[in-house]
């Protein structure tokens, strides 16, 4: 992640490219226009140098992809424009997913100036990719919280391997990676912990372990899901007393997202 500094200075560039493109230019510009913005967008928000590090036309089996951005001859990620008044589309996503399979770029940007949408190349058999974000800059009511992910194509997360810190956070709250941590053995302790003290009735591991099968394959909609409070022993702070007091803490019992200490034990 960029540091903070680096983070408002973008924040100013994301609203200067709002200010300056989406908000005068016509809805009907058309591609070659649409180009200049994302050049723009490449060097002024991003903070790329021209020509050095944003390379145009680049030719990819006799076929041209709009810019492949790359750093000491590194090729990061490919971007693909299309009109500013476009939709984007399954047939511009495998246009883009071509270029960087063809070429062994890992990431490709698909825009059409406003709307942004990162996906990661995954290079098996056959090739297939994933969505990593997918963004709107005509929205400045989001701009902080499209900040989050956009800072990770910015030149100096790019160079610190910002975008494998982004993949990497992608596989981890992947929904695969949450449900087999949700059967470990600390996790399943702690539920039954919770469930033991609030029912007052023991509960095996292979039972919560069934339920939470049930919580994966059925997700529940979330203004279905339950808070249960479970009263966990704190020490006071005061130097003058050992007294031990109870502290409340709320455990959300949520079907992608589980977290638990990890030296809670069921008795």
């Amino acid at each position: 992640m960029l540091p903070t500094s680096k983070q408002r200075e973008l924040l100013s560039n994301l609203k200067n490219y709002h200010k300056q493109y989406l908000k005068k230019l016509s809805p009907e510009l058309d591609e070659s226009g649409t180009r200049l913005m994302i050049n723009a967008f490449l060097v002024e928000v991003l903070g790329y140098a021209p020509l050095e590090e944003v390379k145009t036309e680049y030719m990819i089996k006799g076929t041209y992809a709009d810019y492949v951005v790359q750093l000491r001859a590194t090729r990061h990620f490919l971007v693909e424009v299309k009109a500013l008044g476009f939709e984007l589309t399954e047939k511009h996503l495998r246009q883009a997913i071509n270029y960087g399979a063809n070429e062994g770029i890992e990431w490709a940007l698909l825009t059409n100036g406003k709307q942004f949408d990162l996906y990661r190349i995954i290079f098996e058999k056959p090739i297939s990719e994933r969505k990593v974000f997918s963004i709107d800059l005509s929205n400045l009511d989001n701009l902080k919280d499209n900040l989050e992910v956009i800072q990770y194509l910015h030149k100096a997360s790019v160079s610190n391997k910002g975008l494998d810190q982004l993949w990497a956070k992608c596989l981890a709250l992947d929904p695969k990676t949450i449900a087999g941590l949700l059967h470990n053995t600390p996790i399943v302790n702690f539920i039954r912990k919770v469930l033991k003290k609030k029912y007052r009735h023991s509960f095996t591991e292979d039972e919560v372990s069934l339920s939470i099968d049930q919580v994966i394959l059925r997700p529940i909609l979330l203004e279905d899901v339950k808070t249960t409070t479970v009263r966990k022993k704190k020490r006071s702070i005061s130097d003058n007393s050992s007294e031990v007091k109870p502290a409340e803490v709320t455990l959300v019992v949520h079907p992608t997202i589980g977290q638990a200490p990890a030296e809670a034990n069921a008795s």
